[in-house]
């Protein structure tokens, strides 16, 4: 995990519980098409899958002792099926010009400032790009009006970090189990778990928690 990182809940796999009562046919069938998705682009062409390939390796750094989550993946099944949230910032266009005229507007705000693309910097600067981006102080031509403080908040930092925990490698890091229905929840009170839930790490205690873990289906 990155330096720092606690395994919060050591030996804890959501997909134990694929084939148990606490999924039904329909988070099956969800989880198993997320699974699928093939780690290469679909929509974007691959200068822009590339900025964006770049982009989430800084919003969501991933532990290099587990596979990756592929979410820049994610995020290009989300645009390939034009899969939009029902409204939008009326600031920004529509969800696949939005994705495209963003990429393209920070890979082109960094040759201005650094002479080559965003995917060549080095992680000080790609960070720095981002959060003048967040603070919307770029305003290159290529943005076409559009605000890159608000394309920031609406798209990319939702959609990236609403794809990393889609996937049920996130459940696991977080101890979740998945949507409630059918088994629900019985235990209710304060500091109480069911048998079906991930059990918390709690500092010394890493090789039991593993253990029960590792039973949790």
């Amino acid at each position: 995990m990155p330096e720092g990182r606690l395994d919060r809940y050591p030996g804890y796999d959501v997909l134990r519980k694929r084939d148990t009562p606490s999924w039904n046919d329909v988070t099956r069938r969800v989880i198993d098409a997320r699974l699928a998705i093939s780690d290469r682009p679909r929509f974007l062409s691959e200068t822009d899958w590339a900025t964006l390939q770049a982009i989430c390796e800084r919003v969501v750094p991933q532990p290099p002792d587990r596979p990756a989550i592929p979410v820049a993946a994610l995020v290009d099944d989300k645009l390939c099926r034009d899969d939009g949230d029902g409204y939008r910032n009326a600031k920004l266009p529509r969800l696949r010009e939005a994705w495209q005229r963003g990429l393209r507007a920070i890979d082109a705000e960094a040759r201005v400032a650094h002479g080559t693309g965003f995917v060549a910097l080095d992680g000080d600067a790609q960070d720095a790009l981002l959060r003048a981006a967040k603070q919307g102080d770029l305003r290159h031509p290529a943005w076409e009006g559009m605000p890159s403080d608000v394309f920031f908040d609406a798209r990319l930092l939702r959609d990236i970090v609403h794809a990393y925990y889609s996937h049920p490698t996130a459940w696991s890091e977080i101890g979740f189990g998945g949507p409630a229905s059918p088994r629900g929840y019985v235990r209710m009170d304060f500091d109480r778990r069911d048998r079906w839930e991930a059990v918390e790490a709690k500092g010394g205690d890493e090789a039991e928690v593993r253990r029960r873990n590792q039973r949790v289906g």
